[in-house]
């Protein structure tokens, strides 16, 4: 049992102005793991105005990008030596299993944290251009004060595609974890302590939906950076338009996973098992939809029943776990909700359904759907949970077609024995990212998506931008 009666604001543990706490839950024991506060508006203004001082008055904008890169890479080494330690901690407080957790709960996050420390040393922070009229100084300056809101599902990485290039481009943040999942953000607290992060340069408030809008809303902020659902991301999108303020956006996926006639289905099939079902299938850019040629169609249907099938479901915590428990009850409801949809529709259950594995946990078996067509609600709107759509396509234009007829354009895959054909087939696709024979995020190349996916890009020099002003410094010859 994890207690922490205090926030992280300005540089140290203050008292909450009010008197709710959070409790967070195992999905696995169904039991309290941990209590933190619940922060309030009040908690936010004191966060953001800690974060502007720091800001406007403190020494960390200041710095050089070598000295914000110094501390930074401070930090990454703590976190590289106690990374298990995180891992545990997500899996204990989100269900996420361990084996994801070690890599995509803690290195991950880490190594975004490192890669940003090492970028300092190579990104233009300034140049020199020919004028019109004489020489320009084009410069690089931190947009201000940061809203970082991140979600339960992948907590430490998706705060750190904002918290890593916000740090390194002189900004300070404040940063607020979703309810679900904040016990992660107060041991990240620890760290920045320990690293020698300046006072108030990171603040942390965990708080719910209406507290969050506080945040967004808040005039002491200059920019938000958000990862959620699309229907929240229209709401902030709609606040920073009316308010000038800049924004990033990173939101829903239904992506495709395209099987090519050549591809080998046993290495295709184990490679989405990480692709399409990682992290309990809570992640956005799972490639829950499932594209097989009709001539292969039902050789496919069998073997993806098959890993499907065989995946190991229970503790999070034990090594041998595939599929954990979803995040909460209310999120077993929701997919369970959509399992009844697709036999409503008329997709058949391949493998599967609506028997729970286990009596205790929010847990639901891994489904497979077939005979799946894409204009059914199981292959548009995103479910965040175990469930596959299996589509047949009759040519690669028609499978192209199929990936490509969604609402969001986050990730994808081609599967195929021709590499090169294969980057060729996902230059059509209109996603964000698309990998070929794998799907991976790199810390060195941007992430984020098309239409309803989105605004913006996180990671990569890319992802440094959004946080950055431009300013122009003309001067005669």
């Amino acid at each position: 049992m994890r207690e922490h009666d205090r926030l992280f604001i300005g540089g140290d543990w203050t008292a909450p102005s009010g008197t709710g706490t959070i409790d967070v839950v195992s999905p696995h024991t169904e039991e309290v793991v941990g209590r933190v506060p619940d922060g309030t508006a009040a908690d936010i203004d004191a966060a953001v105005a800690a974060a502007r001082h720091a800001f406007d008055h403190g020494p960390w904008p200041r710095m050089t990008p070598a000295e914000r890169a110094e501390i930074i890479g401070r930090l990454a080494a703590i976190y590289a030596e106690r990374q298990q330690e995180m891992a545990d901690l997500v899996t204990a407080e989100m269900g996420s299993p361990i084996l994801f957790s070690i890599f995509g709960q803690a290195a991950l996050p880490q190594m975004v944290l490192q890669y940003h420390a090492d970028l300092a040393a190579s990104f233009t922070w300034e140049e020199e251009r020919a004028g019109m009229l004489g020489p320009v100084t084009v410069t690089r300056e931190p947009v201000g004060v940061v809203a970082a809101i991140y979600p339960w599902n992948v907590p430490q990485f998706t705060l750190m595609l904002k918290l890593a290039p916000a740090l390194v481009a002189g900004c300070t943040v404040v940063a607020k974890p979703s309810p679900e999942a904040p016990l992660d953000g107060f041991l990240l607290a620890e760290w920045i302590r320990e690293a020698g992060v300046p006072d108030g340069v990171v603040n942390i408030v965990p708080a719910g939906r209406e507290v969050g809008a506080h945040l967004v809303a808040h005039p002491g902020v200059d920019k938000v950076a958000f990862t959620g659902s699309t229907d929240a991301g229209r709401r902030i999108g709609a606040v920073c338009g009316e308010r000038l303020k800049a924004c990033t956006l990173e939101l829903g996926g239904k992506s495709a996973a395209i099987i090519l006639p050549d591809a080998d289905l046993a290495a295709t099939v184990e490679g989405l098992k990480m692709a399409s079902l990682m992290n309990n299938g809570e992640a956005c850019a799972a490639q829950t939809r499932i594209l097989a040629p009709r001539a292969r169609y039902d050789e496919v249907a069998d073997a993806l029943a098959a890993m499907v099938g065989g995946l190991a479901v229970g503790d999070p915590a034990d090594y041998g776990t595939e599929i954990g428990p979803l995040v909460a009850r209310r999120q077993r409801e929701r997919v369970e909700g959509y399992i009844r949809i697709g036999q409503e529709e008329g997709a058949k259950i391949i493998t599967g359904g609506l028997s729970r594995p286990h009596d205790r946990g929010w847990y639901v078996t891994p489904t497979l759907f077939g005979d799946v067509s894409n204009d059914m609600r199981v292959a548009r709107e995103e479910i965040f949970g175990p469930v596959l759509a299996l589509i047949p396509y009759d040519d690669e234009d028609d499978a192209v077609r199929i990936a490509n007829d969604s609402d969001y354009g986050l990730g994808g895959s081609v599967w195929t024995a021709d590499v090169a054909h294969g980057v060729e087939v996902a230059r059509r696709v209109r996603t964000g990212s698309c990998g070929v024979n794998l799907y991976v995020l790199d810390p060195n190349t941007p992430f984020g998506g098309y239409k309803d996916s989105g605004l913006g890009r996180e990671l990569g020099p890319e992802g440094v931008s959004p946080y950055l002003e431009y300013k122009a410094i003309p001067r005669p010859s």
